[in-house]
């Protein structure tokens, strides 16, 4: 039994007694905590703004004006009102109603013109008891400054209030909520809540787990290494596929350790705020520290430790501030720190080599997808609680599910569940299974897309092309199905399935596989002519392209090229140095290599045509065919004994 971790403590230290059983809620000051008030404060501006600009009233001013028109036009009754203040006289004309769209406009012209300096107020002759113009004289220009900033006075005042009420919600008060922003967000794993993970909970795996056990040992027992002057790795480094089980693994070194585990994602550490990501570094290695000894765990480590880059200035500065601030920090750590630093990422090629080094991630295990009697083992793991039938045969399962990695697996399982309740089974069949598995890998049936007779006999044509060519070839994987029903992922689908693991792949097994993906392109031709041959191949010379490239430029295969890498540089992007001339030979290397592959299809469709033409109208009445189906075909046919490698 694990013992009891202490949680982390997200309140802030005040001399208040708090009550144990009292509920404190503790949230983040995010930029969301500031957006908001924001667009609160921008939408009051706009409303005042649209009604001041849409008010009733529709103002001209007039300067261009002089004091005896503006007399005039007040002894013939023109103005409403005249309006005197200080130096400055406004006559206001009475306004014309109209009615604009949803409201009423009252326009409105303003003369407004300088009283000289010598001219006293009382002689301009504006005090006519007979004439109905009302005369105001408003000698105080402070007071009417102020009152036309009223408005602006109260958005802001308003503005103020609102951030302080949000402030208050958000758990801030003062600086202890904005602080939140730069905390550490690792997840603190509780063995109490948190499921137990152990190393018998990790199917597989075994070298891997043995590389791991030593962590444990020395967290456990760190006397006994350093009476021996030993240094434990400062941190571990898991590369491999995604859904390997490299997080599996993590958690198990820490609960076989019986010490914290601090869990994050390496994109948790990113914001568009420059030095937040390096502030939370700073918190989380501060906090495991005092937790010490204790497992600091940072899945997708590429997020944050990408090449940095050459230029002046480097590339994403924010990315770039927090990977130094991981290296400062791993550092910082002396062999009574106790504090073990993992991470996994799947693509360890672009990591910066200075997190590679020795004293940071100074031990690489690597987890590749698990071999046959792996993947048994985490089908057995998987297979725990759920009603599968006495017919399952997981060694058979294991054997067709090459390249799956044990998170798909899993998924695979799940996948037969549903279908089960969906058949109202109470039991998991290993049809059900197999039918998960074509699921995952060719995609759902499309029983609703309609084919004329033409096109399926096109198509029938065609994926038999594909499986008479690799069934005639003696380094080619067997043929473990043929659909011509549509399908969601891979539309109709001559399925391969290699009989075991696979760790190597020779220069014979690539041109015998470049010859069976122009299978269905050549019978295409064969059958209906040049002229009405399809696009249904282009997914199979994209393919055939792709590996003739590959074995011309990366794995060196051309005699007259030799064997070296012309390939682009997979993390730059930038093509290898080389003379036109050796660009002009690559091209025509490749072009060769597909043509032969393309004249070696040929003449085995041709030779076996009339075969192909026995099996294709089989499939067009059974739409797919399994492989002792199409084998049964062959059984007095000549096909050569295959080379399994």
């Amino acid at each position: 039994m694990a013992p009891k971790i202490p949680k982390r403590s997200t309140q802030k230290k005040s001399p208040i007694n708090i009550p144990k059983d009292a509920k404190v809620k503790i949230i983040e000051i995010t930029p969301r905590t500031f957006i908001i008030p924001l667009l609160i404060f921008a939408l009051i501006w706009a409303l005042v703004t649209l009604w001041d600009q849409n008010s009733s009233e529709k103002i001209t001013y007039n300067d261009k004006i002089g004091l005896n028109e503006i007399r005039q036009n007040y002894q013939s009754g023109a103005y409403e009102e005249i309006v005197i203040s200080g130096h400055e006289i406004e006559g206001r004309k009475q306004g014309i109603k109209n009615n604009v769209g949803w409201k009423e406009i009252t326009k409105r012209t303003i003369d407004r013109t300088t009283i000289p300096a010598n001219v006293v107020i009382t002689d301009i002759g504006f005090s006519d008891p007979t004439n109905p113009t009302k005369v105001s004289i408003k000698n105080n220009d402070w007071s009417n400054a102020f009152w036309d900033f009223i408005p602006s006075i109260l958005l802001t005042v308003l503005f103020v209030v609102l951030m302080i009420f949000v402030m208050g919600r958000m758990g801030g008060g003062g600086m202890g909520g904005p602080m939140q922003f730069i905390k550490s967000r690792a997840k603190m794993y509780d063995p109490e809540l948190d499921e137990k993970v152990t190393f018998a909970d990790v199917a597989g795996s075994e070298e891997e787990k043995a590389d791991l056990v030593e962590i444990v040992d020395f967290l456990k027992n760190p006397a006994k290494y350093k009476e021996l002057w030993a240094k434990i790795p400062r941190g571990i480094l898991m590369v491999g596929p995604p859904g390997t089980g490299k997080t599996l693994l993590a958690r198990a070194v820490a609960w076989e350790s019986e010490v914290p585990f601090f869990s994050i994602s390496g994109s948790e550490f990113v914001e568009m705020f420059v030095g937040v990501g390096a502030a939370r570094v700073r918190d989380l290695f501060r906090e495991a520290r005092e937790h010490a000894p204790s497992i600091i765990f940072i899945d997708e480590i590429d997020a944050i430790g990408k090449k940095r880059s050459p230029g002046i200035g480097g590339g994403h500065d924010e990315r770039e501030q927090t990977l130094n601030q991981i290296l400062t920090e791993m550092d910082g750590f002396d062999n009574e720190t106790n504090v073990i630093i993992m991470a996994a990422t799947n693509r360890a090629d672009v990591l910066d080599s200075a997190l590679l080094r020795p004293g940071r991630f100074d031990r690489k295990v690597t987890i590749n997808l698990p071999t046959l009697e792996d993947r048994k083992k985490i089908l057995e793991v998987h297979s725990k609680n759920k009603p599968f039938s006495d017919n399952v045969r997981w060694d058979r399962i294991a054997g067709i599910t090459i390249g799956f990695s044990g998170a798909e697996l899993g998924n695979l399982l799940n996948e037969a569940a549903i279908l089960a309740g969906k058949m109202n089974s109470k039991n998991i069949t290993q049809e059900m299974i197999q039918k998960s598995i074509e699921k995952v890998v060719m995609g759902n049936e499309k029983k609703s897309l309609r084919m004329t007779d033409h096109e399926k006999r096109l198509t029938a044509i065609h994926e038999v092309g594909h499986a008479i060519v690799g069934k005639m070839l003696p380094h080619t994987d067997p043929v473990h199905k043929i659909s011509i029903l549509p399908r969601g992922g891979a539309g109709w689908v001559t399925w391969f399935l290699p009989e075991k693991d696979r760790t190597y792949t020779s220069k014979a097994k690539y041109l015998d596989e470049l010859a069976t993906l122009y299978g269905g392109r050549v019978a295409e031709e064969i059958f209906f002519g040049s002229d009405y041959i399809t696009t249904g191949a282009s997914s199979d010379i994209e393919r055939a392209t792709e590996i003739a490239r590959a074995m011309v430029m990366r794995f060196g295969f051309d005699p007259d090229l030799g064997a070296e890498n012309y390939a682009p540089d997979n993390v730059e992007g930038q093509c290898k140095d080389m003379s036109n001339d050796t660009r002009k030979m690559i091209d025509i290397k490749v072009r060769t290599l597909l043509q032969e592959a393309y004249a070696h299809a040929a003449k085995i469709i041709n030779k076996n045509r009339e075969l192909h033409e026995r099996i294709a109208a089989a499939l067009l009445v059974q739409e797919e065919m399994t492989q002792e189906e199409f084998d049964l075909f062959f059984e007095w046919v000549s096909v050569p004994t295959k080379i399994i490698m």
